[in-house]
């Protein structure tokens, strides 16, 4: 019985396959450095229809499919990649069978908070506007904000004219104060933007920053790979014009469009009306040990519970931990030390066998003397969660990171 229905799923794949590649290529050049179109497209259908054959789910439709393929520039193992960041993300934040009729998220879609603009930059990119001073903390969850934000802008990625020229990001902060801004919610939402989107992320502009954000924005860019950071501009008003023409903006930030934050929206309300999210079933699906990365923050075949925890420190001396901790040193380091050893970083480092990882340390920005980026800081992952704190020594080394520079 499985094997018919994977028989014909694959047929019904290569039918959808061939009429697709068929008008994606009336309309779409064949984009370089990747395999061809149906190859592509055909390799990341059948590894999916692995997954949801597994888990008794319907398969992925060929314009989902399609949508994380171009986000990655058809590039199969990373489209796979952020099909599951993706979805787990949406389990994560409670981003399931969404129900924009009703509240609160209603309201939320509503408030012209967030919307994406009835024109494109000059690119073909969409125009996405995150209005900072119409977000209240004390009045509406991070849960619904973000719950808010995946529904627009999955809607905005449908467009094939965005899956394939991108999207622009503008965070308006003008007429914010502190009481307006949220670091959790930021940071939430740059993750969401930098990895778990199926949309290429051209650009994101901080407009009309007010001092204050300074050090906030400090402690957002740990997150961003440098590709991405040099994607992230802080600007004034007055000069989102030298990055944008007029006819692009809205009339308060110096453009000459009519801003109707609530028009699209309303719009898209009324088309989706009673169309269900193609994939909710495939989000459902818990999250099973198999899409972790082998890591001593995830449970493992030799994780212990709590009680079994403090029955190992119980049998097991205060001399038993010490040697456990000495095994552990004792182990060869996944990686290299050639920036920590170097000459003009020696004296950085407070203790001379505490050094830090090339692959996984803290990288400053360097000022025009200075020779090196380094800093004995490391960033350290927490419980199924990629570079979550940062290990520093000292109070002198937290100071550099998180007030003087990054």
């Amino acid at each position: 019985m499985e094997a018919d229905h994977s028989s014909s799923v694959g047929l019904a794949l290569h039918h959808e396959l061939s009429v697709f590649c068929f008008v994606f290529c009336l309309f779409f050049p064949i984009l370089p450095h990747c395999p061809p179109l149906s190859q592509a497209t055909k390799q990341f259908l059948e590894e999916i229809s692995k997954w949801t054959t597994q888990h008794r789910v319907s398969p992925l439709s060929w314009n989902v499919a399609v949508k994380f393929l171009m986000a990655r520039k058809f590039d199969v193992l990373r489209a796979i990649e952020l099909f599951h960041c993706y979805r787990e993300t949406r389990l994560k934040e409670g981003i399931v069978k969404l129900k924009p009729q009703e509240e609160p998220l209603r309201s939320e879609l509503l408030s012209g908070k967030f919307t994406v603009l009835s024109v494109r930059d000059p690119s073909g990119a969409s125009i996405a506007l995150f209005t900072a001073k119409l977000h209240h903390p004390h009045k509406m969850g991070h849960h619904v904000v973000l719950q808010a934000l995946f529904y627009l802008l999955d809607r905005a990625v449908e467009s094939f004219e965005t899956q394939r020229n991108g999207l622009v990001f503008i965070y308006d902060m003008a007429g914010s104060n502190y009481t307006h801004f949220e670091l959790d919610l930021s940071k939430k939402i740059l993750s969401l933007l930098k990895g778990a989107f199926p949309a290429r992320l051209k650009k994101v502009f901080i407009v009309g920053a007010p001092v204050w954000f300074r050090v906030p924005y400090n402690l957002l860019s740990l997150l961003l790979k440098e590709k991405l950071r040099e994607r992230v501009q802080m600007v004034k008003m007055a000069d989102l014009r030298q990055h944008m023409p007029r006819d692009c903006l809205p009339e308060h930030l110096g453009g000459v469009l009519a801003l109707d934050p609530l028009g699209w929206n309303r719009q898209l309300l009324a088309g989706q009306n009673g169309h269900a999210d193609p994939l909710d079933e495939l989000v459902a699906v818990p999250t099973g040990p198999s899409r972790e990365e082998p890591s001593v923050h995830t449970p493992g075949l030799e994780s212990m519970t709590l009680q079994e925890l403090v029955e190992h420190l119980r049998l097991v001396p205060r001399t038993g931990i010490y040697e456990e901790y000495d095994e552990i040193r004792r182990e060869t380091p996944p990686g290299t030390f050639n920036c920590a050893l170097a000459a003009c970083n020696q004296d950085k480092n407070r203790y001379g066998d505490v050094l830090c990882l090339d692959q996984t340390r803290v990288r400053l920005k360097t000022g025009r003397n200075e020779k090196s980026d380094y800093i004995n800081a490391s960033f350290m992952d927490g419980y199924k969660q990629k570079n979550a704190y940062i290990g520093t020594q000292g109070t002198d080394s937290y100071f550099k990171i998180f007030v003087l520079n990054l």
